[in-house]
Order: structure tokens, then sequence, then C-alpha cells
């Protein structure tokens, strides 16, 4: 234990792009070895040691997770490194994990085999394999001893592999992971709630085997008699024989919780002999009230848990004299979808809805200091989170605590991943059209949903539930701008243009002109798209390519310097590319392309007097730009036999600069204007992803989809994820020989995606963004 302990842990929770470890791998470092490079700081890369193995690898701090020791023990003891992710990912299991860390010894607890959760005690907690110099800590495991019933139903007498962990009956014993234990005095995590109230509290009153019941086992209330009350993992549970339902079938007995179960006598009793819980300081309810209302945020208490939800209506139910409330609860622990006894209420999502007192209601206490957040509701009762305090972009050392994982990002639903991965590139981690979010607008509804709804929550808590999108969606059908904007899927520039020029009126941050000798004929845009004639000889092309010889095509120049160039990749529809790979531009130089900027010489680098649109192909000089000469070198180019029937364009002087008259050019070197690559949105098969460049790095690169995986059919939902795929900027550091080698389906990751889905590019101006 004492080598145990001089160490720190860690869970890889992404695969490294070396390929040498894999995601759910546990490591670990010598504490004075982590103190000396957190010293240094000179690298993110942690050096660590796998478990198991002898030789340290560096692994990128991003792509861990610190675990405490005990957390180590108990994630080791799971077999694969599937089952350790998924612990890690589901909060139920996280619960089970922290309940498992309190555990000793004579505990009494529920033990899983074969499908059966049987009764035992624990008679041993600790390793059942010896460690090594190589492994300092290996999994600890649960040894149970069954007792009662169950005895006599377990695996072996308290030994493994011949060695005796503690001694009980023959086929007694259990070894078991922290997955497969439970407290026998375990709480619920997300029990059944009741309809008025339940037992607990309403009444000191035990509950008894043939007392009279009412109860909800699906969405409606039924009624019934207790046959027996009995112990189990997830707390008691009653089993009830129900009576006929209002279709005359009668409906047998069902098990139900006990926090689900009311006594009939106590829902009939007159008013004046119920409980007054409105004065209770336990309860913390208030009597009905102007402070609680259809749509306020309350909590209450059922059983020792308060629980949280939001106020749908407010009224009398059948034969119940009280004035009830439907909540939908927060944490989906509900027992119906707003129907009671037949009558729908308020519709709600199934297992959300539930019917309480309004007396044991009061406002919730988490917002009472200062209210920054409120949770409204759309027109199908769906929770919409609103955060309103105003967030920045989330900082690059807080991207790997805020914004990596699953059920991050935002959730995609109904054809939304165009939506979705717009929305995630454009204000997760940049802030240069915040300005939509804040201008001074007629359209204040969409403009609140889109800041209060999706922006502020994803910057503050890295998560945008779907109904949150779905309100945006909802708003922009109802204002007829497009009728099917909730259910089919729209091209992201097409989404950004709509609410960027038609609802938040944006002035467009793209100002294109035509050079020509009466001057520029400008013309303003959102995004542009490249377009390319097939005179070309690129091949394997970067951004910066495509755009010069769309924009060199179209004779188009840019009016001034963007704050923000959105660009579409040249492709007929979503399925045809017109280039297999596109390499994107970290940096793109945008100088060659302003109209009236000062421009340096493709030759010498001095200040430019002429440009020759004749010499733009020619890669003689370079691969990439339009070919700028200062007057002394247009001269030699423009002698030899090939280039003398070139035609030149003289150059605007920008004004500070002049042309010597002894020399006839200007000694100082132009400036450079370059923009950032922020986000680069990608399509494969009809569905949209996208990566964000979040810090200065090269890999510094974060992949996200709101659809990466699913839970359920028809009536499930779907998990987004956002990753780190630093693998990114290897490729990005290769020549175009060996890009050019790489097999898609073989690249590390998810690069193949960067460099062969890319379909809309996203830049930034840091300095112009601050004058927008």
């Amino acid at each position: 234990m004492a080598s145990a302990n001089k160490n720190i842990y860690f869970i890889v929770i992404a695969n490294p792009p070396n390929g040498y470890i894999e995601a759910g791998e546990i490591c670990f470092i010598d504490k004075d070895l982590y103190e000396d490079w957190k010293k240094g700081n000179d690298t993110e890369r942690l050096p660590l040691v796998p478990m198991g193995r002898a030789l340290h690898t560096d692994i990128d701090v991003l792509l861990l997770k610190p675990l405490s020791l005990r957390s180590a023990e108990l994630l080791l003891a799971l077999e694969t490194n599937i089952e350790r992710l998924f612990a890690l990912n589901d909060p139920k299991t996280l619960k089970t994990l922290e309940d498992a860390s309190n555990l000793s010894l004579d505990s009494r607890v529920y033990v899983e085999y074969n499908g059966k959760w049987l009764k035992g005690v624990i008679r041993h907690i600790g390793n059942i394999k010896s460690c090594s110099f190589v492994e300092p800590i290996t999994g600890v495991f649960f040894g149970v001893e069954l007792q009662g019933e169950d005895t006599g139903e377990g695996q072996n007498n308290g030994s493994y592999l011949y060695k005796a962990y503690f001694t009980c009956p023959e086929n007694s014993g259990i070894f078991a992971p922290f997955t497969r234990i439970k407290p026998m005095d375990h709480k619920p995590s997300a029990p059944a709630l009741p309809t008025q109230s339940s037992p607990s509290m309403t009444s000191s009153e035990p509950l008894n085997v043939g007392d009279r019941v009412t109860f909800f086992g699906d969405k409606n209330a039924h009624h019934g008699m207790v046959m027996a009350i009995k112990d189990s993992p997830d707390g008691k549970m009653v089993l009830i024989s129900t009576d006929k339902d209002e279709k005359g079938k009668q409906g047998g007995e069902m098990t139900v919780p006990l926090d689900c179960v009311i006594k009939e006598e106590l829902l009939n009793k007159d008013e004046t002999e119920k409980i007054d819980t409105s004065q209770s300081p336990d309860m913390g309810g208030v009597p009905d009230s102007e402070e609680i209302s259809v749509g306020s945020l309350v909590q209450f208490i059922v059983g020792i848990k308060i629980s949280y939800g939001i106020v749908r209506w407010i009224g009398y139910l059948p034969d119940y004299p009280e004035k009830s409330a439907l909540l939908e609860v927060e944490d989906g622990s509900g027992v119906s979808d707003g129907t009671y006894k037949g009558k729908q209420y308020f519709k709600c999502p199934p297992q959300s809805g539930l019917f309480v007192k309004l007396s044991i209601c009061r406002p919730d206490d988490r917002f009472s200091a200062a209210k920054e957040k409120e949770f409204n509701g759309n027109s199908d009762g769906a929770f919409v989170y609103v955060e309103e305090e105003n967030i920045p972009p989330i900082r690059t050392e807080d991207v790997s605590k805020r914004l990596i994982g699953q059920m991050k990002g935002i959730q995609g639903h109904c054809n939304s991943c165009y939506m979705d991965s717009a929305l995630f590139s454009v204000f997760s981690c940049s802030s240069v059209l915040d300005s939509l979010l804040f201008k001074s607008t007629e359209d204040q509804t969409i403009q609140s949903i889109l800041l209060k709804g999706i922006v502020n929550p994803l910057r503050k808590h890295g998560f945008v539930p779907e109904s949150s999108v779905m309100n945006l969606r909802k708003q922009l059908q109802n204002r007829e701008r497009c009728p099917t904007y909730t259910t089919d899927e729209k091209d992201p520039e097409e989404f950004l243009s709509l609410i960027m020029q038609e609802i938040l009126s944006l002035d467009p941050p793209l100002k294109l002109c035509t050079p020509s000798g009466s001057g520029h004929k400008e013309q303003s845009c959102y995004y542009y798209q490249i377009f390319m004639d097939y005179n070309h000889h690129l091949v394997l092309p970067t951004v910066q390519q495509l755009l010069e010889h769309s924009f060199f095509s179209n004779s188009l120049k840019l009016a001034e310097v963007p704050a923000c160039l959105i660009l579409t990749m040249p492709r007929s529809g979503k399925s045809f590319k017109m280039f297999p790979k596109i390499i994107p531009s970290i940096e793109l130089d945008i100088t060659g392309l302003l109209a009236d900027g000062p421009q340096p010489c493709v030759l010498c680098g001095q200040l430019a007097n002429e440009e020759c649109a004749e010499c733009f192909r020619d890669t003689l000089f370079s691969d990439t730009g339009f070919k700028y000469f200062c007057l002394k070198c247009s001269t030699q180019v423009h002698s030899h036999k090939h280039r003398r029937c070139h035609k030149t364009r003289s150059l605007h002087l920008p004004q500070g600069f002049s042309y010597s008259q002894s020399s006839g050019s200007d000694s100082r070197t132009p400036p450079r204007e370059k923009l950032e690559l922020f986000a680069v949105l990608c399509i494969e098969t009809s569905h949209y992803v996208s990566f964000v460049k979040y810090g200065p790095r090269d890999t510094d690169w974060i992949f996200f989809d709101s659809m990466a995986d699913r839970v359920g059919e028809s009536n499930g939902y779907n998990i987004p994820e956002v990753r780190v795929c630093p693998e990114v900027g290897q490729y990005l550091h290769m020549s175009l020989a060996q890009l050019a080698n790489q097999v898609p389906r073989e690249m590390e990751g998810v690069a193949k995606r960067l460099f062969c889905d890319g379909y809309m590019y996203l830049y930034q101006s840091k300095s112009m963004s601050l004058y927008r």
C-alpha cells in the first residue's frame, strides 16, 4: 500500500494518436515526478506508466481524468476498458462507485450473480491477486457470504485460486466488482415518486398488508390492495393486487416502489384532517401563493430526498379536495406523462410528470440568491434551459473539464446536425460573431433563445439539450421563414445566413469588389461559395489555393479585411466532391486578395507597382498567390518571350506610401494580413460534424458530433460527444507527398473526416473582430 500511495492515478478517456494506449486504461505517475512535471510546465504531455507495463508513455493531459486511489482500485476490478469508460459516463454506475467506496466489512449488501440479486454480508474487501513491481495496485473485489434463503446459491467457499480470503459454507461465497454490489439500505437514485404525496410525507401511519392503496404503475392512477411489502436492492417494494380498470380489465398483481403508493384513506380524508405541511420547516412548503404559479421552478421533498421540477398545471384533481400541482420533474423520476385517471392535464415526456400537493412546493432555493438560471417550456412542455448570465467563449485551459466527453456539446434531434454543428463551431470557443447576440434587433425572441438558451449554457456547462435547439427551430418555423425547420435537414450556410441576415440583420462581414478602370463595384455577403473552373492544375489543394483560384476565375477582390470569413468548398450537392482531400490552411493569407491594400513584390518583397493576372498560373514564382511586381522585377519577368504579351495593371497606391523617384519603389515591406482558422464543418452521408481549434498549438483540436450515439429507438434520445483529436496536428505537418499517400480509412482517429469531408471553413481576424 505504501507503494500505491506514492503514485497519482489517471484513466485514459480517449484514444491517444500513438495507438499504444487505449481509452479505458488506468495509468499512474510517481507523485514526486508529477510535481517536477508541474513545475517545468513546458509540455501538456504527462509521462505515465500504464497498468501492466514497465515503460512509461507520454499522454496529452486532455485525454486523462484523475482518479483517487480507491476509485482506481475499484475500476481495475472491471474486466474491460469499455466497462470502465461506461462506469465513468453513467451517473447510476458512478453513484454505485461512491456507495462501494463507503462499504466496510460486515456490511449487509445485495450481490448480483447469474442475473439474480442475492442477500449477503461482506467478508472481504481487497485484491484477490498479489501486486507486482509493475502493478502497484490491482483491482479491489468484494467477497460476500450469502445468507438466509440465498445460502448455497453462490460459487465458492470464500476461496479464490486455492487461497482462502474468508470462510463460509460451500457455494455460499461470491467475489464481485463494485458494479455488482448494492448496500442493503440503498435508496434508489431516481425513485418513482407519488402522485399526491407518499406516506412518509403525509403520515407516520405504516403501510400494512390489506390496506387499500392508490398508485401509478404506468401513466395513470391504479387502485388495489397491499399483498406484501418486501426489501429489494432499490428499496422497499409493495406487491399489490389491482382492481379492474375503467374498461373492466383485471390488472392482476403489480410490484411498485413504496414511494409510489399512498393509502386511499389518506386521499379521502377531509381537508381539516390533513396534516398541515405548509408551515413545516423540514418541508419548506408554502401555501397557495403568488410565489408559485405555472412555470415556477420549485423544490419538494419525497422521503428524505429533495427533488426539483417546474410547475406545468395547478388545480383540483377529481376526488381530491386540496389544490394540486403537476410538476415536470428535473431528474426524470416522475410516474406519468401528465395524465391522471385517463385525463391529460399537460403533455410531458413519459415518467416525467408528477402530481403533488401544491402546499408542499416551495421556490427552488438553488436560484434564490441570484436568478441566473430559469427553466422555461416550449410548446411541447419539454425543458428549455435558460442561462441569464452572459458567458465568454470557453478558454483553452477549460476545454478539457467543460467540453470533453459524452453528453457534451449540443444534443441532436430530428435532422438537426447541420444546426448543431454550425452553432457549436461559431460560439463554443470563438467570439467573432458575438455581435449577433447583443446587437439591437426587432426580433428579440430568437436572439434571446440563441443567447440564453444555447450559447450561454454551452459556454458555461458544456451542454445544450435538444429541446433548446428545437425551441429555436420552432421559432424559425412559426415565423413562416421555412415550414420544415423542425423536421428537415438544411445546409449550415442557409441557416447562418437566415440568422445573420433576415432575422438579426447583422452587417455582412464579407465585402467583395470587382476591380475595374472606373473604380470598385462592391457587393456584400455573409459567406463565400468557392467556385472552380476546370482549367486548373490542383490535385491536393489547400484552402488558400482554392480561394485564390476562385477569386481569380471570378475577377474578385476583398474590399476590406473581414472579421469573419465563412467559406464553403466546391462540390455538387452533398455527395459529389471535386477533390478527394482538401488541406486546411491554418492561416489564410489574404494580403494578395485585398483590392486596395499595399502589396509586396513576389520576387523582392518590396512595395509592388503592378499586378499581372496572366502570371497567376505561372508556378515559377509561387504555387499560390496573385502575382504583384515592383517596376524593376516586372520589367525583368516580362522580358521573357513567353510573357511579353502579358498586360499588367497598375496598383492603387495606399495612403502613407510613396514611390521614390530615384528608385521607383518604396523601400518598406508591406504588412501581411492573415486570418485564423477556428472551425471546420464536415459532411458525410448527409450528416454534419465539426472540428474546432480551441488553442494555439497544432494539436489543439476537438471533434463534435451531436448524434455520436443513441439510447433507445423512436422514443430514445441522441448522445452528443466532444472528443479531443490531437492527431490532426501530425497530419497538418506532413508534406503534400505524404498526405497524398495517406489512405483515408487508415488515418488515425477522426482526421480522415477533416481532410476528406471538409464542407465549410470558418476564419476570423482577431484584430478586426474588435471593431465589429
